[in-house]
């Protein structure tokens, strides 16, 4: 056994000062299960690149130029090389590398948000070959730190500074085979012991009908006891009409977890009910944080070992979660992070370089430089996030917001009161992605302009909202023109709200979603039906443009282009047999509004592909509702600096433990042990 150091003065003095220190787990390398081989780059990367080519001189502008990637094929999988969840098999004569998403190691987030300043890698072997140690900068580029050679039965170490990691970076190894396999019995990334105990999780899931997903996480759940042993309660709160105690199997799931689960049944008070009651029972129960989930994600369980050991070492109290990987398609990295733009108030990528929607099986963690530039966030999404309960203590729980917006405002709050969000790399779920939903159209359309406009209200820096009110109107017009007068009639009631104050916005929880889906069945646009021959044969009597498709109108030529399709719409009646039948079908990536707005009549298949519905012109609903909003968004503009004042000073009574106690008190119809 020996310890190997890197060439700077501050990791060679860690090892002298720490040659008899304790050291922890702070993250364990870890393989993907024989069920889950679609997800092998995650965890381990096969292909022959090292990293990617950085230039060392600009472009003749003086700009840095851009990188280029170079990579061989990823070699196969095998299945049989992977002998456990910790330990995996090298063929003779090839090389791994852990630099991966799961088991690359995070240094300049360790660096920045907690006290940790020098990390231990130890890796035990058996077999000849070498470990090969990697750290990177922000931009990308990377070095070799050091090299071992090993045979028989090799344990490790390897001590690291975090001191270079100031913008980014992360340290990784390869393990390469000699002239027989190398197999790595186990490998994990130490820091220094500190005496506190881990803090104390309630895990709490919402949910809504979802019971399949709830049943299956809660099996990979009771399949790790590491991941539980520092969860003191997992709470679900079901909201749905399809109980999780009614689910075939659960009795079988419940015993599994040792006592552990609990189940509240409660009214449907929306994902901000539901995670608030999660943050209630929390602090409740003498928790020291509270870990929110989505119902319908797959979960990583080693994440949520991850969050608390990183969260329990962070300087100041911090809001820890993880990333999102899109269910459908395991290796595309969806979310990395978000912030808010403060002037537009919408959920933007902290910064340009950033792809929404990276895929790892093209790309691999060494050659995206983008990767590892540290990613600091607003918030981060309630799909998987750790909030300490001194934190709920002090600015309290969710707002009452139903859906949308509650995650993001809640980030922005604390980051108010001095609490920062960390989006940890290596902690993640698996859930449905943004681009297989279309939830601005429909019955979420209201939650959406609500929500974010009182967002605004509470948080915008500008003092009229900067440009929330006119971007609202310009959606407006486009849901108009594309003829959603049930969407449109749903934003119009979300304005209506905002400007009636905050007072009654806690009693519209349980109310509003009903009264929205029982106007909703009254507008043609948002009736599905999931056969197409249930719709007309459809039929157009004079097709576009000689037979040509539609085109976006250019930056240019938008502004002419929208007044004379709103004059169109306005004053030319629906003529022919339009009226009585769609003049064509449309599938839902096609469903664009300046495509709609060129048709009378359309039959347009929803974002799940599960049916379709019918959208009518109608002059007279154009007319009516065009006019209203205007009105409201010339009330909410002029209104804007009283309105900020008075949801600011509501903000208190409307998150506090006491008034969401009263509402769960009227809500709570049993829980089940």
């Amino acid at each position: 056994m020996s310890v190997s150091t890197n060439s700077t003065k501050a990791a060679e003095t860690a090892s002298l000062e720490g040659a008899e220190a304790r050291w922890e787990t702070l993250q364990r390398v870890i393989l993907p299960s024989s069920s889950q081989m679609d997800t092998v780059p995650l965890y381990m990367d096969m292909g022959t690149a090292t990293g990617i080519q950085l230039p060392t001189v600009g472009d003749r502008d003086g700009k840095p130029s851009k990188a280029q990637a170079f990579s061989s094929p990823t070699k196969e999988a095998h299945v049989e090389d992977f002998l456990s969840r910790r330990s995996t098999s090298v063929r003779s004569g090839e090389r791994v590398s852990f630099g991966s998403y799961f088991n690359a190691f995070p240094a300049s987030y360790w660096r920045r948000w907690t006290t940790v300043e020098n990390i231990r890698l130890h890796v035990r072997t058996q077999g000849a070959g070498s470990v090969i140690v990697y750290k990177s900068n922000a931009r990308g580029s990377l070095q070799r730190v050091d090299t071992r050679r090993v045979e028989g039965i090799s344990e490790n170490f390897f001590d690291l500074s975090l001191a270079p990691f100031g913008d980014g970076g992360w340290y990784w190894f390869d393990l390469v085979a000699g002239s027989e396999p190398l197999v790595m019995l186990d490998a994990e990334w130490q820091g220094p012991a500190v005496d506190t105990q881990p803090g104390a999780v309630t895990l709490q899931i919402t949910t809504l009908n979802k019971t399949d997903f709830c049943l299956n996480n809660l099996r990979l759940l009771a399949e790790n006891d590491e991941a539980l042993e520092h969860v003191q309660e997992i709470l679900i709160v079901d909201q749905g009409s399809q109980k999780v105690s009614d689910a075939a199997g659960y009795e079988d799931v419940r015993d599994s977890l040792n006592g552990k689960l609990r189940i509240i049944n409660q009214s449907n008070l929306g994902g901000s009910g539901g995670f608030a009651r999660g943050m209630f029972e929390a602090v409740e129960n003498g928790s020291d944080y509270v870990l929110l989930m989505d119902d319908d994600v797959v979960v990583e369980p080693e994440s949520i070992i991850r969050l608390l050991t990183f969260a329990d070492r962070c300087k100041t109290p911090t809001i820890v979660g993880g990333h999102m990987f899109d269910l459908y398609n395991r290796t595309v990295l969806h979310t990395f992070g978000e912030v808010v733009n403060p002037y537009r108030f919408q959920p933007s990528l902290p910064n340009e370089e950033m792809i929404l929607g990276h895929d790892f099986m093209s790309s691999n963690l060494r050659q995206t430089s983008w990767l590892h530039r540290r990613c600091d966030v607003d918030y981060n999404g309630w799909w998987m996030c750790l909030i300490p309960t001194q934190v709920i203590r002090e600015i309290g729980l969710s707002l009452p917001l139903f859906i949308k917006w509650d995650d993001s405002e809640y980030g922005l709050r604390a980051k108010a009161h001095g609490y920062p969000t960390v989006s940890l790399p290596g902690s993640a779920v698996w859930h449905v992605s943004w681009i297989d939903k279309d939830d601005l159209v429909g019955w979420q359309a209201y939650f959406h302009v609500r929500n974010r406009v009182i967002a605004a209200l509470l948080h915008s820096p500008y003092e009229f909202g900067g440009r929330v009110v006119k971007e609202s109107q310009y959606h407006d017009v486009k849901h108009l023109v594309s003829m959603q007068y049930a969407t449109e009639q749903g934003r119009l009631w979300a304005l209506e709200d905002v400007l009636k104050g905050p007072e009654g916005l806690r009693d519209l929880l349980p109310s509003k979603l009903p009264e929205i889906r029982k106007m909703m069945a009254g507008y043609s646009d948002s009736v599905f039906r999931p056969d197409p021959d249930e719709f007309p044969t459809p039929k157009m009597d004079k097709p576009p443009r000689r037979g040509h498709g539609f085109s976006k109108p250019s930056r240019i030529s938008l502004v002419p282009w929208a007044a004379k399709t709103v004059i169109r719409q306005l004053a030319s009646p629906v003529h022919g047999s339009s009226a009585e039948r769609p003049q064509t079908t449309v599938a839902h990536q096609d469903n664009r509004w300046w495509r709609m707005a060129q048709y009378d009549s359309a039959v347009v298949s929803n974002a799940e592909g599960t049916g379709a519905s019918w959208y009518r012109r109608d002059p007279k609903q154009l007319r009516k509702m065009l006019a209203e909003s205007a009105r409201l968004h010339s009330t909410l503009l002029k209104e804007w600096p009283a309105l900020s004042k008075k949801y600011k000073a509501a903000m208190h009574g409307l998150t506090s433990i006491e008034s969401w106690r009263n509402t769960f008190e009227q809500h709570t119809q049993n829980e089940i042990k």
